[in-house]
């Protein structure tokens, strides 16, 4: 049975938080608003979750951390997610390349991977680690598993990557499989560092030879050159919130109806069976936009 939000907003989409660790310190990192749990789900609850959502006809699941490689069970996981829901992971991608393949065959579909920028020495100052190459090797590995569409999430920042746009697109130009998402930086952990992303997406549109309007959220895709290009703005953006078909699941077991609100969360510890589904109803029940 679909669920309903009161605004007939279908949620069709999960989005699971598997760890608040990181590997990584980036300057711009909101963690999705979480705290270090005293305790992780395991693999039964997040398997547990799974199996609920696909009764409501979820159609997709997106594992998501911190970062969601730091977990050990992360095979089993992803092999626990049901027919019928396709499986992908938000990385940053400095652990893909010895797994890659091995992920593939327990079931993920495909990778979004952070990749804020591709000089070394910008990549260590944003995200306080020198490792690069290794996310170099992470995208390559996940090209031969299979893992496709990749997304390479860039958040536009400021004065450090803004004059990267055009290598980064000529890193995906002429290439099927990878498409460029420049990513408005959110206003968290004190990280003032916004791009000037309206402007840059006038600028992808006037040089675009096809424009494509996507279905959820009504995001545009930017073609030009052999580069596909999508621009994500969630700040003050109420087509961001007209088309939200997502629930999210936070690293210690809560469902969160909103990304932008931490008052309304529903505590999913310890539920099975109609419990845990009469809590996910409850929390559907407590969706609201948040940009209007």
């Amino acid at each position: 049975m679909l669920l309903k939000d009161p605004y007939d907003r279908p949620v069709t989409n999960l989005r699971i938080s598997l760890t608040s660790r990181c590997n990584l310190r980036c300057i711009y990192c909101h963690a999705e608003g979480e705290v270090a749990p005293e305790r992780e789900m395991t693999t039964e609850e997040i398997a547990e979750i799974l199996q609920a959502g696909g009764r409501f006809g979820m159609r997709s699941v997106k594992f998501t951390g911190g970062e969601p490689m730091l977990r050990s069970d992360l095979p089993e996981i992803i092999a626990a997610v049901p027919g019928g829901i396709e499986s992908s992971l938000t990385t940053n991608g400095t652990l893909l390349a010895p797994v890659a393949h091995d992920l593939s065959d327990a079931g993920l579909s495909r990778v979004n991977i952070s990749l804020d920028s591709l000089r070394r020495d910008r990549y260590r100052r944003i995200t306080g680690r020198d490792m690069l190459d290794d996310v170099l090797a992470g995208i390559d590995a996940s090209l031969d598993a299979g893992l496709t569409p990749i997304k390479l999430n860039v958040v536009v920042l400021r004065g450090i990557n803004e004059d990267e746009i055009e290598d980064f697109m000529a890193y995906v130009r002429n290439k099927r499989d990878l498409i460029l998402q420049l990513i408005e930086l959110m206003d968290f952990n004190n990280c003032k560092d916004h791009g000037d992303v309206s402007e840059l997406e006038k600028d992808l549109a006037a040089r675009s030879k096809t424009i494509i309007t996507r279905r959820m959220h009504h995001r545009k895709k930017y073609c030009l050159d052999g580069a596909e290009v999508e621009v994500v703005r969630p700040l003050h953006n109420t087509e961001f919130c007209a088309f939200c078909n997502r629930l999210r699941v936070t690293s210690d077991g809560k469902l969160k109806p909103c990304l932008m609100r931490h008052d309304n969360h529903v505590d999913i510890r310890g539920a099975h069976g109609k419990d845990l589904e009469d809590k996910f109803r409850e929390a559907v029940a407590r969706r609201a936009p948040f940009f209007t």
